[in-house]
């Protein structure tokens, strides 16, 4: 935890620190100023304001929030759908949905869309063909998400139901965003997720568990969502129902949940729901919780998780944070 924070104002002593980053420490302790250090990359998932950075603790509960805590299941409990390893064994399928990063001269690859190209972002997309995919580079159902970021532009390129095929994605949907803008998408367009919104800002991530903090809010499926969607999403994928939550809801883990006796990364990330919260963008299973693949997850760890029951939830009211329903910046 020497040579880089995980805020602005916060050291992590139990961070990793990278080959590069020991080395541009060395490099400056021992004043070779001959040697040229590269700076440090400036993406950030969204600017600071945005609502995924914002901690929502401290906000009032939903006025149905007893009521969709139930439809999605008070006695189910959470699961983490992520870890190390591969699901089912031998399947080539990583536990969780992948990501990569690339550089401004990534080759552009063009997209073609099969379902919902008038709501997608037009390719090409900097996206190589063998790029890492959600089930797997074997899977022929699913979500199959596909994601990357370009690292000099600050740019998420994300797939849906993506498939490699003879110098082309197909794809059912796509979108680009801006990380370093607050702009939504357009009102009632799909992503590459079925609440209009990026997958990325969401997921859990080995290194920021490890470091002890996660300060943005997660991504969450549930059953069944309501035919309408609240800020910051932009797109439902749902039923008539006002007992249904709607997509982009946001809930928390209860302050009163007791947290003694949870470990390790479990407990990184049962705190940071109970501050952070998590945000409902997708049909899927109750409570399930996006986080990437890595070999380095402890699965025991995780499988704390799977302890807290919905009933340990509720639904937040962030309606006072917006400033305006194009944006994803909150009042300060």
């Amino acid at each position: 935890g020497i040579t880089i924070g995980c805020a602005p104002t916060l050291y992590c002593t139990t961070r990793p620190v990278t080959r590069a980053e020991m080395a541009t420490f060395l490099t400056r302790a021992l004043d070779l100023d001959e040697i040229a250090v590269p700076p440090a990359s400036e993406c950030e998932l969204f600017p600071a304001d945005n609502i995924w950075n914002t901690r929502v603790d401290d906000l009032p509960v939903a006025a149905s929030s007893s009521v969709w805590v139930n439809t999605i299941g008070s006695t189910r409990t959470m699961h983490p759908d992520f870890g190390s390893g591969e699901w089912p064994p031998g399947s080539g399928s990583p536990i969780g949905i992948p990501f990569l990063e690339v550089e401004g001269d990534e080759p552009l690859v063009p997209i073609q869309f099969t379902a919902y190209g008038s709501e997608s972002d037009a390719g090409p997309y900097p996206i190589p063909l063998d790029a890492p995919r959600e089930g797997g580079p074997a899977a022929t159902s699913g979500d199959r998400h596909v994601l990357a970021v370009d690292m000099s532009a600050c740019v998420l390129y994300e797939l849906f139901a993506a498939e490699p095929g003879s110098g082309v994605w197909q794809a059912q949907s796509g979108a680009v965003h801006d990380l370093r803008s607050n702009d939504l998408r357009p009102a009632g367009w799909t992503s590459a997720d079925a609440a209009g919104l990026p997958i990325l800002p969401g997921l859990v991530t080995y290194e920021e568990a490890a470091s002890g903090v996660i300060d943005h809010a997660l991504r969450f499926t549930a059953p069944a969502t309501q035919n309408t969607y609240v800020w910051p999403a932009r797109h439902q994928a749902g039923s008539p129902g006002a007992h249904l939550p709607p997509m982009g809801q946001r809930f928390r883990l209860r302050a009163d949940f007791d947290l003694d006796g949870f470990t390790g990364e479990a407990l990184v990330i049962l705190t940071a729901l109970r501050d952070y919260g998590m945000i409902l963008a997708d049909n899927g299973s109750a409570w399930y919780l996006s986080g990437a693949p890595d070999e380095r997850w402890d699965n025991d760890d995780l499988r704390q998780l799977r302890d807290v029951p919905g009933s340990a939830f509720e639904a937040v009211d962030v309606s006072s944070l917006m400033v305006d329903p194009d944006s994803g910046a909150v009042a300060s």
